[in-house]
């Protein structure tokens, strides 16, 4: 093995540690990595030189050799420089995100969360005031009852796969490169289940639907999510479950318009009512109430009747009324606000469950 300064070909000081190694090791290779340098033999022995260096100075006692002597050492060379150089490239290939080494098997065996879901719920303006319990209709998949989401049936127990031996990966070479591969007879799970579970096919999992009560809290606006922790997707391999989010949409209101905890309205009055002031009766969420006019009112002029609005999540709110001058009475404005438009298919980490009008229960 030709003598090189291998401090100075990965670019780190004498006394650098593991970690700075490592990191200096994977900066380079991903830089000259013969795959994103096709056809360039300057990068290929670049490579190769920092590939020399790392299994060196990775290996304590032959950096311990190379510090003393100012050169790698030569006994058992081939052997262990094949050990150390498939143990690098498993490492660079981690850092790439292909696979995950000589514990990628393994990897592939735990258990997984499940997936997360989403329901949309719609409600009205005086459920939000209020607040509401109603009962959603959830469909998700659920652990097998049967097998308890192993997959398999009671009493029997999955058998290693021959083919990796229970790695979950076969190795093939490619020029001076290892690779590994997810093995193509388990699909990288590294066991095989040869008696799977038949009331779920081996999935362990089955289709469910669950009726869940969800309390929405006063107050709450359109466009909030509630998580329900637990309530989502069962996980695979006796993974936890996933949440489940329920996202509310307030229906609009053909008199009110929301301002956070605010009410807006429009009050149709007479102009001798604008100029000389009176007392009249509004619509509000629970009935009517008095509104004192004062004199001089101008249109648009905003009047206010406190605690009349919508209850805040942090205080509660009031009610508003903006006045329109008219010689005749018109009903209040019935222009909707414009909805919400997002869908569940446009959140990417949520599967959409269905949603729409629930009904409530007292």
């Amino acid at each position: 093995m030709a003598a090189h300064d291998f401090y100075a070909t990965l670019g780190v000081p004498r006394n650098a540690g593991d970690v700075d190694l490592k990191k200096a090791y994977r900066n380079l290779a991903r830089t000259y990595h013969p795959d994103k340098n096709p056809g360039d033999k300057r990068a290929e022995e670049r490579f190769k030189e920092i590939t020399e260096a790392y299994t060196v100075l990775s290996d304590p006692d032959k950096r311990a050799h190379y510090d003393r002597f100012g050169t790698a050492p030569s006994a058992g060379a081939g052997g262990g420089a094949d050990v150390g150089f498939s143990t690098i490239v498993e490492d660079l290939f981690e850092s790439f995100g292909f696979f995950g080494g000589a514990g990628g098997g393994n990897r592939r065996q735990r258990a997984q969360r499940g997936d997360d879901l989403r329901y949309d719920l719609e409600i009205t303006l005086e459920e939000a005031a209020e607040g509401v319990e109603p009962k959603l209709q959830i469909p998700r998949h659920e652990a097998c009852e049967s097998c308890e989401g192993t997959g398999r049936d009671p009493g029997t127990m999955p058998e290693t796969c021959s083919s990796c031996r229970g790695q979950g990966q076969v190795r093939f070479s490619q020029g001076f490169l290892t690779v590994a591969r997810p093995c193509p007879t388990c699909r990288g799970q590294g066991k095989i289940n040869r008696y799977p579970c038949k009331a779920c096919s081996g999935q362990g999992r089955q289709s469910r639907e669950r009726v869940l009560k969800v309390t929405i809290p006063a107050g709450v606006e359109d466009g909030n999510q509630l998580r329900l922790s637990g309530e989502g997707e069962a996980g695979e391999l006796g993974g936890p479950a996933g949440d489940l989010y329920v996202v509310i949409h307030v229906r609009a209101h053909e008199l009110f318009v929301r301002e956070g905890p605010h009410l807006l309205a429009e009050l149709p009055i007479t102009f001798s009512q604008a100029a000389l002031g009176d007392t009249v009766e509004v619509p509000v969420l629970k009935g009517r109430a008095e509104l004192t006019v004062p004199p001089g009112t101008q249109p648009g002029q905003r009047l206010v009747l406190k605690g009349k609005g919508m209850p805040h999540l942090r205080g509660r709110g009031r009610a508003t009324s903006t006045t329109r001058s008219s010689s005749r009475f018109r009903r209040t404005c019935r222009r909707a606000r414009e909805r919400c438009s997002r869908s569940s298919a446009g959140c990417p980490r949520m599967r959409p469950a269905h949603g729409g009008r629930s009904s409530s229960s007292g």
